[in-house]
């Protein structure tokens, strides 16, 4: 097939490359020349493994090209938008200006019959707005706009892409419906499934998907807290847990809070419009903000790991991504965590194999430094907050050996309690008792982290929740 995928950012350009790889013939657009450039000439802008090498795969067999004007689609079939929907600066909600100033500029180079397919994630109901306001501009277009909503984990987007749980498509038609099925026809032959569904169905597939993840690591950290409490093995209880085929492991490792471009913004604008549609979402509502408490949490775990002083002490952190595998600095646990212990009086050097970059401008005042060892070299303590394999690689006897002071607390839990104390390090981790007794963690919640969180815009404002027998309900 002939596609066109308008952004080339995460989405768009492991979209557009994947689907060249399953070889359609896909043109990639970009309103910024500077990343089109680049692209052509092979630098790819994110770090992504596998990424690189799928992208020169297909350029140099001719199924995938990059530009920048929109006028060389006409001849698509499908025109997949990939824009941002970020939440918007002022009220929360995801911020549709992108979305719509891209369709509006797609909807001019439409060809008969092509559909528009939404990628962007965006709040119940945006589909088919976008689709009355698209054919208000063309009436004579008679413009359809399909939803197929991406799952793709940053660090493992080519794989999540190439193999999928599920292909979802929402459409108003069988004509939609057949073009997306077409698109994802090399998938389904093997076996994945589509899932065929309206518009509003595929959207919120979406955002329930995501706030489910982001609940069961919210779930995960808060047992996590309970076994620092009481002396039990957090890894053990999840593990206890995810055995249950009811409840699956993954999602249940707990760490300092979730971050990324996903799980944050879709849960607010999710609970957003939970609130507007008069069904307030109060468990995803309790995940924002147990994860909002978590991250701030993670300052005072480790200030009082360092004998609860942190006035100047130089901290060697490892990690600053949101994750391992990616160079995503938005929503990092990193960038609540290392500004908190800089106002306890604390000296940051920070190393992350990927996120140097990006991470610097986002904290000012830390030191980057060029390596692991460097960062550790003569530090008051050492934190894990990304869970790199290189850390781990290291070793603790090594780490203990540069570090000056032998403290570590690992947010990550990448090494084992009793190789640490072995190692002669005084170490700390999550929800597992450290090697001899049981150091029980002090309540770290604050009264005022609700106020906060809402000032911050992460949660809505409260509302009283209709009554059951308000709305005609019964018993």
């Amino acid at each position: 097939m002939r596609a066109a995928i308008v952004g080339t950012g995460y989405v768009g350009l492991v979209s557009g490359a994947c689907l060249a790889e399953l070889g359609h013939e896909i043109l990639c657009l970009d309103h910024d020349a500077g990343k089109i450039a680049r692209l052509i000439k092979g630098e790819i802008p994110i770090y992504e493994p596998g990424l690189e090498q799928i992208c020169a795969r297909n350029v140099a067999a001719g199924r995938l090209r990059f530009g920048t004007d929109l006028a060389q689609a006409a001849e698509a079939e499908l025109i997949l938008l990939a824009v941002g929907t970020p939440p918007h600066p002022d009220t929360g909600e995801a911020d549709l200006r992108p979305l719509y100033a891209a369709a509006e500029a797609a909807a001019r180079h439409l060809a008969p019959g092509a559909v528009l397919v939404v990628k962007s994630t965006v709040p119940v109901g945006t589909n088919r707005a976008l689709a009355a306001h698209l054919r208000a501009l063309r009436p004579e277009a008679r413009i359809e706009v399909a939803s197929n909503p991406e799952f793709l984990r940053e660090g493992a987007a080519v794989t999540d892409f190439l193999h999928p749980d599920r292909v979802v498509a929402g459409a108003e038609s069988a004509a939609a419906h057949g073009l997306l099925a077409a698109l994802y026809a090399p998938l389904t032959a093997r076996g994945v499934p589509l899932l065929a569904t309206g518009l509003e169905t595929a959207e919120l597939i979406k955002y329930a998907a995501n706030a489910f993840l982001a609940l069961k690591i919210a779930y995960a950290n808060e047992i996590a807290d309970l076994c620092e409490a009481v002396g039990a093995d957090v890894e053990a209880v999840t593990r206890g847990m995810g055995q249950d085929a009811r409840i699956g492991a993954r999602h249940l490792k707990p760490g300092p809070g979730y971050g990324g471009s996903c799980f944050p913004k879709d849960t607010l604008a999710l609970s957003i419009s939970a609130r507007a549609a008069g069904a307030p979402a109060t468990l995803v509502e309790a995940a924002i903000l147990a994860n909002d408490l978590r991250k701030a949490a993670m300052a005072e775990k480790i200030r009082l790991a360092c004998g609860g002083e942190l006035k100047g002490r130089t901290l060697a952190v490892l990690g600053l991504a949101f994750k391992a595998g990616t160079d995503d600095m938005r929503e990092s646990p990193s960038l609540a965590i290392l500004p908190r212990l800089q106002a306890m009086g604390a000296r940051i050097r920070a190393y992350d194999p990927a996120a140097m970059e990006a991470a610097a401008p986002l904290l000012p005042g830390v030191e980057m430094a060029a390596s692991a060892r460097a960062a550790l070299a003569g530090a008051d303590g050492a934190v894990v907050t990304t869970e790199w394999p290189e850390f781990a690689a290291l070793g603790l006897r090594e780490i203990a050996r540069l570090l000056k002071t032998p403290i570590l607390v690992d947010l990550r839990n990448i090494f084992a309690p009793e190789e640490a104390a072995s190692a002669g390090l005084a170490y700390s981790s999550i929800g597992r008792p450290p090697a001899g007794e049981p150091v029980r963690m002090e309540a770290l919640w604050r009264a005022d982290a609700a106020e906060e969180s809402r000032a911050a815009g992460r949660l809505p404002e409260p509302q009283a929740a209709p009554s059951p027998r308000a709305a005609g309900a019964t018993g």
